[in-house]
């Protein structure tokens, strides 16, 4: 079988790393076979970045001469974006609708950047002397962008796009589970003109690639969007190297519904915030707070909503809800259901795979609300990362804010109520990084993305979001 080569310096390489297979969740189907980096490849990607950012031919191309060869990537990204969506269906399963969107969101990622770079300024601070203090910012060199597997074309592009449009150079490795959306990345970057090296992508093992990338000497930012563990390994070697991290973890956010809210809206809104990507997002909505008053009848609605869904394939019409990112996921999401049978709860929909005899062959799990529960359980406090939903009852806006913030995460949260008195105290009271009212998951690359507590370090996207990509230098000019 042919092994799918990975880009260094701007040539395909096989590497010597150890190879693995891509396997289409939806059918059990093997997508192909990729090579895999070893350290000495890793250390030949580096190198190579290293030399292409340092060439003044990048190095001094001025901010809208960047700008140009960024928008030439979103075009291109434009141009392919059916076939990006469908290299990304098949390796995780996501509905091709939402693949489609996320190419649409690459692309705009590299035209927002393209943007800021254009009309981003240095500064001058207040002169405290004979003296005129001008602070300007430079780009890191080699930055390493590790990212997973549930989003890649919209994760990989916010953190290419910033990090290039920073003037650095990058060595991309994404998850062993969906390579192909950062392998054509690294394809429209060569098409669109920039200088080879800029984008170097690695694939592979994270203990192999991943480990040799983030403890290479001459990596000197690394930005990560993935699980807890491996964000807290990551930052233990980069606080031992004294490089600086952007790290986006887990999530646990709180669905919180106020009496006063509009129901019908709050149970699209929470329906869609934890089943839509199969629950498979580190925003999902996975813990329903509701207030009790209304807890019987906004439960109901929520019930009816979730065994309405269909579970399908991901290229099925009407399909909504489509198969886990693999076989060995989905059972990590039926050991923490299991888990929530332990410890009392009951299963008021779904809690199984789906019977339809047109799905065996795929990871599909159905939609799973879950009530009896503590905020104690498992199930409840830890992130499972796919389509099951925890409920609880609350009294008063003191006892949802203790038991919203009774979590080691701190990623986003939703809030309904018709009451913006209400949501003003209890979003600001809330520990998370993002917080929507009467609307939930909307995203834009236009604001700061990030989590508090054990969601991350740091924030990407946004007019800033460039910064996190550069280091501020003082340049003093006496006067006297």
């Amino acid at each position: 079988m042919n092994i799918k080569p990975f880009l260094i310096g701007g040539e395909w390489v096989q590497g010597t790393g150890t190879p693995f297979d891509s396997v289409n969740p939806a059918n059990g189907e093997l997508n192909g076979r990729i090579g895999g980096a070893s350290a000495a490849d890793v250390d030949h990607a580096v190198r190579n970045a290293q030399r292409a950012q340092r060439d003044p031919r990048w190095r001094n191309m001025l901010p809208h001469e960047r700008a140009r060869l960024l928008n030439r990537v979103a075009d291109l990204i434009v141009e392919r974006g059916s076939e990006l969506a469908s290299i990304q269906m098949r390796e995780n399963g996501k509905l091709r609708s939402e693949c489609l969107a996320q190419a649409g969101a690459a692309a705009g990622a590299f035209r927002y950047f393209a943007g800021v770079i254009e009309t981003m300024v240095s500064e001058i601070a207040p002169s405290r002397g004979p003296h005129v203090a001008n602070v300007v910012y430079e780009p890191f060199g080699v930055v390493a962008a590790i990212t997973p597997w549930n989003s890649p074309l919209t994760l990989e592009a916010q953190k290419v796009a910033a990090a290039v449009a920073a003037g650095n150079a990058v060595v991309l490795k994404p998850s062993e589970i969906t390579p192909g959306p950062a392998l054509e990345l690294g394809r429209i970057f060569l098409d669109a003109g920039v200088p080879a090296g800029i984008l170097n992508v690695v694939t592979g093992l994270g203990g192999e690639t991943g480990l040799a990338l983030v403890q290479h000497p001459e990596v000197r930012m690394i930005s990560f969007t993935g699980g807890t563990a491996t964000g807290r390994a990551i930052g233990r070697i980069a606080a031992e190297r004294l490089v600086p991290v952007a790290l986006e973890l887990g999530g646990k956010s709180p669905h919180i519904v106020f009496a006063d809210a509009d129901l019908d809206a709050a149970a699209e809104g929470v329906v869609s915030g934890i089943f839509t990507s199969s629950g498979q997002s580190c925003i999902a909505g996975s813990r329903l707070f509701i207030e009790r008053s209304i807890y019987d009848d906004f439960l109901a609605r929520v019930v009816e909503r979730t065994k309405a869904l269909k579970v399908g394939p991901p290229d099925a019409d009407g399909s909504q809800v489509a198969p886990l990112s693999s076989f060995v996921h989905r059972e990590r999401v039926e050991a923490y259901v299991q888990s929530a049978r332990d410890d009392g709860g009951t299963i008021v929909a779904g809690g199984k795979r789906p019977d339809d005899a047109a799905l065996p062959a795929g990871a599909f799990y159905e939609p799973t609300i879950i009530t009896g529960l503590t905020n104690e359980a498992k199930a409840c406090r830890e992130e499972i990362f796919g389509p099951v939903l925890c409920v609880l009852p609350f009294d008063g806006e003191a006892d949802l804010v203790e038991q919203a913030n009774g979590t080691s995460f701190g990623l986003g949260c939703g809030i309904w109520t018709e009451s913006y008195k209400k949501a003003w105290r209890v979003a600001r009271a809330i520990e998370a990084g993002t917080v929507w009212v009467n609307t939930y998951k909307e995203l834009t690359v236009a604001v700061p993305f990030g989590g508090f507590k054990d969601s991350g370090i740091g924030r990407e996207k946004g007019y800033y979001g460039i910064r996190v990509y550069q280091e501020p230098k003082t340049i003093l000019w006496g006067m006297k």
